[in-house]
C-alpha cells in the first residue's frame, strides 16, 4: 500500500511538472501604433554669444567700485574709479601750456609785428635820406666841392640803409600768419593742444564705465587694489540673445540638422519650459569625450534665466505619425546590424528579424517585421524559440 501510494503520487507530480515546463505564463510586451517624435536629449549651460573683459588702460589705486557681482549694468554706468589726483595735476599742466602758446602767438601779432612794421618804416626812411645825400653830394663832385672819397663814403651810407631796410622787413615777414616765426607759434599752440588733449584723455581713463547693457558675471578687484592696464578686472555678458552650449554625444551626430526645435527646462526652474532652436553645429568631435558641442538660440528667455545657469535640452529630430512601435527592451541585439525578437504565435515563441527605423524613449519604430498588436517576450526572459507560451497579462499601449 505504500509503494502503491507512493507510485501514484510520484506520477503526478512528474505529470504536473511536464505541464509547467510545456507552458509557460509569462508577461508579454506588445507592439502599438501612434505617433512617435524622437528627441535627443542632453545638458548644457546658458551663455550669451559673447562676454567683454573689463580693465584699465593705465596703472592706478582704485578708489571705488560703485558696482557689484551679479548686477545689471547700464551702458555708461561707472564701474571702476582710480584715484585721479596726479593725472588732474600732468592736465593742468597741459592746460598751461597751451595758455603759454596761444600768448606767444598773441605777442607776435600784437607786439613783435608792429615793431617790426615801425622799424621797416624807420630803415626805409633812413634809406630815402641816404639816397637825397647821396644824390646832393653826387652833383657837389661834379662842380668839384667834394673828393671822391667823400662821395664814397655817402654811397655806403646809403647800401648800409637800403641792407637795413631789407633786414627789417624780413624780421616783419617771419611776423606775419604765412611767416617762419607765426609758424612756429601757431605749431607750439597746435603741440600744447594736443598735449592737453592726450592729458585730459588719460585723466578720464580713471573711470570705466560700462560699454553696453549687460550683467556683471564676474569681478576681480576690490578698492585699494593698485592695477595695471591689460589685466582683467570685470566680466560683463551683454544683454541680447541667448545662446544654449550643449554638448551632445557623436551617435547622435546623424540626427541632428539647423533649425530643430528643442524644448528646454533650466534645473533650477524644472516646471519652467522655453522652447530654442538649433543655430551652430562644431564642425569638430572632442576625441577626449565623444562629444560635439552645439549651440542653441532662445529667442523669447524668460526672466528666469541667468548666464551659466544649467539646463536639459530635448531636442525633436525627427516625427512619425501613426508609427508601429515596439519597446527597446524586447529586441535582441538592438544596436546590432540584425535585430530580432520572439513574437507569440499561435502558443509558441517564434524569431522573428526586424527592420528598426528611430528611437526613443525606450520605443523603437519597426519599418517591417511585426504588426500591431503582437505580443514579444521580454528580452530579459531565458525562454527561447520554439517553447509553448500564454500570456499571462498583456501590457497596455503606452
Amino acid at each position: 500500500m505504500e509503494n502503491s501510494g507512493s507510485t501514484a503520487f510520484g506520477g503526478a507530480a512528474d505529470f504536473f511538472s511536464r505541464a509547467l515546463v510545456a507552458w509557460a505564463e509569462v508577461l508579454f510586451d506588445k507592439v502599438v501604433r501612434r505617433d512617435f517624435v524622437q528627441s535627443v536629449v542632453a545638458t548644457g549651460h546658458v551663455e550669451t554669444p559673447h562676454r567683454v573683459d573689463v580693465g584699465v588702460q593705465i596703472t592706478g589705486t582704485v578708489i571705488q567700485i560703485p558696482v557689484i557681482e551679479g548686477q545689471n549694468v547700464k551702458r555708461g554706468d561707472i564701474l571702476i574709479e582710480l584715484d585721479p589726483a596726479e593725472l588732474r595735476a600732468s592736465e593742468q599742466q597741459a592746460g598751461i601750456a597751451v595758455s603759454q602758446a596761444q600768448r606767444r602767438v598773441r605777442q607776435l601779432r600784437e607786439v613783435q609785428k608792429p615793431v617790426a612794421e615801425q622799424a621797416l618804416r624807420q630803415a626805409q626812411a633812413n634809406l630815402n635820406n641816404a639816397q637825397t645825400i647821396l644824390r646832393r653830394n653826387e652833383n657837389l663832385f661834379q662842380k668839384g666841392f667834394i673828393s671822391a672819397a667823400a662821395l664814397d663814403d655817402f654811397r655806403k651810407a646809403v647800401e648800409l640803409a637800403d641792407a637795413q631796410v631789407q633786414s627789417t622787413g624780413k624780421q616783419l615777414a617771419t611776423t606775419q600768419p604765412n611767416g617762419s616765426d607765426y609758424a612756429l607759434a601757431e605749431g607750439a599752440v597746435s603741440e600744447a593742444g594736443a598735449n592737453a588733449k592726450a592729458a585730459s584723455a588719460r585723466a578720464r581713463y580713471t573711470v570705466v564705465k560700462a560699454a553696453m547693457d549687460g550683467t556683471l558675471i564676474g569681478r576681480n578687484v576690490e578698492v585699494g587694489d593698485v592695477v595695471q592696464a591689460g589685466k582683467v578686472l570685470m566680466t560683463l555678458s551683454p544683454f541680447g540673445n541667448t545662446q544654449l552650449i550643449v554638448e551632445i554625444d557623436e551617435k547622435n551626430l546623424r540626427l541632428l540638422a539647423l533649425g530643430q526645435n528643442a524644448l528646454v527646462a533650466a534645473d533650477a526652474y524644472p516646471q519652467q519650459r522655453f522652447t530654442a532652436r538649433l543655430a551652430y553645429i562644431n564642425p569638430g568631435v572632442n576625441a577626449q569625450t565623444g562629444a560635439v558641442s552645439v549651440k542653441f538660440d532662445v529667442p523669447k528667455p524668460p526672466a528666469m534665466l541667468k548666464q551659466d545657469m544649467t539646463v536639459s535640452v530635448d531636442t525633436e529630430v525627427a516625427r512619425r505619425p501613426n508609427a508601429l512601435l515596439v519597446p527597446v527592451s524586447a529586441v535582441h541585439d538592438a544596436d546590432g546590424a540584425a535585430p530580432w525578437v520572439l513574437l507569440e504565435k499561435n502558443g509558441h515563441l517564434e524569431r522573428r528579424p526586424l527592420q528598426l527605423g528611430l528611437r526613443s524613449g525606450g520605443f523603437a519604430e519597426v519599418i517591417d517585421g511585426l504588426s500591431e498588436g503582437d505580443l514579444l517576450l521580454p528580452a530579459t526572459e531565458t525562454l527561447t524559440a520554439g517553447a509553448r507560451v500564454r500570456a499571462a497579462k498583456p501590457t497596455a499601449a503606452p
